[in-house]
């Protein structure tokens, strides 16, 4: 080969990768750019569907009833709740709420706490199986000892679908203080209304094993009959502030 014909191979060599190139630059940029065009596209999609998304879940979340609707404020509460064990607290869930039990701990004079405790005590002791989701004490103090979606150890075979209070009592007649009853009235109000009760479904643990519990409203049931009452307008009073 001549110097004159490598020289011609050698040009025409160097103008195909020239062309080469600029295809590739041509190519490259068609790509990025339409690369940028369908992310783009597809971003604006994804955040459109987000916002969607978080607007389907505000309106599922949104309350049904008016933000006016009246809620009964929940009384104070000392919430102490037992260690889950066999004994006193068994864990168990509570399927639903049918009924409100009162009870009193017929040990006169002792305390809301002294009582928390004994509770506590028998998964120790193993003495015996035993509890309640709530303990009124003598000056009105509210202690929880078990929330109120898993069963108590207190009504026997309705455990399973009632929410349990104890009363403490000062002397061997079963009589509650004014205090422990005004709160016993507030505190049962508020469950019936978080629950959809009303005063039918309140409960003495003698109208369900018919042990003399609560004492006093077993021997005197026109009392229990006031009680009922009380509970009814105070609901109504409340309700209608």
């Amino acid at each position: 080969m001549d110097e004159r014909e490598f020289r011609r191979r050698k040009k025409k060599n160097k103008e195909r990768r020239a062309l080469l190139i600029a295809l590739y630059v041509i190519l490259f940029g068609t790509c990025m750019i339409g690369g940028s065009k369908i992310y783009r596209h597809y971003r604006a999609r994804i955040v459109m569907g987000s916002e969607r998304t978080q607007l389907v879940s505000s309106i599922v979340e949104e309350p049904r009833q008016p933000q006016e609707v009246f809620q009964m404020e929940r009384p104070p509460l000392d919430v102490q709740l037992l260690t889950v064990n066999e004994y006193s607290r068994p864990g168990i869930a509570l399927a639903q709420v049918n009924g409100i039990v009162i009870h009193y701990t017929a040990n006169p004079g002792t305390s809301a706490q002294d009582n928390r405790n004994y509770f506590e005590g028998l998964k120790d002791s193993h003495v015996t199986k035993a509890s309640s989701h709530f303990i009124i004490g003598l000056e009105g103090e509210i202690v929880q000892c078990i929330p109120c979606n898993e069963w108590a150890y207190a009504s026997n075979g309705r455990n399973k679908d009632t929410i349990s209070i104890e009363c403490c009592i000062p002397d061997d007649s079963g009589k509650f203080t004014q205090k422990t009853y005004d709160s016993l009235v507030e505190l049962v109000s508020w469950l019936c209304f978080r629950y959809g009760l009303t005063a039918e479904d309140l409960l003495r643990h003698y109208d369900i094993t018919g042990k003399n519990c609560p004492k006093y409203y077993v021997e005197h049931a026109d009392a229990w009959e006031t009680f009922l009452e009380d509970v009814t307008i105070y609901m109504e009073n409340r309700t209608n502030e």
